[in-house]
């Protein structure tokens, strides 16, 4: 009778760990082109490179890119619906930078971001949610260009999430780490940025694990 019931404690133990590793925890990368990987393949994207450093630690986490070039704030809040209908643990936020580059109103592009967050918040509220933070050329003007800058930690501390300061940290503005357009980085651009996100990352999946 003990010998039946070992194995079967075994058996539990087994197909829970198969089960386990048949369904990661995912993290939702939500952004525009630059979450995307514009003009690269979908493998030199920085999300792809943030799975890499997941599957060389032997962490059960899968990366889903859900960037789409082009994608405003309002379009992101547009499309949020549809992407939360799948299981995800973490929630990374990466979208305003259009919004910038047309010069859109900085209030209208401040409420879509938090619309976002709030949205996710009703739908996974146990879900870890990043928001990455952007800059702009100053060729908007100065006041724009601050205002911009300065929109992303105030977002952060109001609706209490992860900030990463700026995602493009060492990568904006270089022209040895972007494309001609001068907007989208390269393939070593992205392994900045990776470097940058995992840096953020690395701490909440631990502590997810744990």
């Amino acid at each position: 009778m003990k010998k039946i019931t070992y194995l079967f404690i075994g058996f539990l133990l087994f197909t829970g760990i198969v089960y386990g590793q048949n369904n990661p925890k995912k993290i939702l990368f939500f952004g525009d082109s630059i979450t995307a990987g514009y003009g690269l393949e979908e493998e030199q994207a920085f999300p792809a490179l943030v799975q890499e450093k997941i599957d060389s630690l032997g962490w059960n986490f899968e990366a889903v890119n859900a960037g789409l070039s082009g994608e405003t704030s309002a379009g992101g809040l547009r499309r949020v619906d549809w992407m939360l209908r799948q299981d995800f643990s973490i929630f990374v936020l990466e979208l305003g930078g259009n919004d910038g580059l047309r010069g859109i109103d900085l209030e209208s592009t401040k409420q879509n971001l938090i619309s976002i967050i709030e949205k996710v918040r009703d739908k996974k509220p146990e879900a870890k949610i990043i928001l990455t933070g952007m800059q702009v050329p100053p060729n908007l003007g100065p006041d724009y260009t601050t205002e911009f800058r300065e929109m992303y930690p105030e977002i952060a501390e109001e609706k209490n999430v992860t900030l990463i300061p700026f995602l493009l940290e060492e990568v904006g503005g270089n022209p040895e780490l972007n494309q001609a357009d001068g907007i989208h980085p390269t393939a070593k651009g992205h392994e900045i940025i990776a470097e940058t996100v995992w840096d953020t990352l690395k701490p909440i999946l631990r502590g997810l694990r744990a």
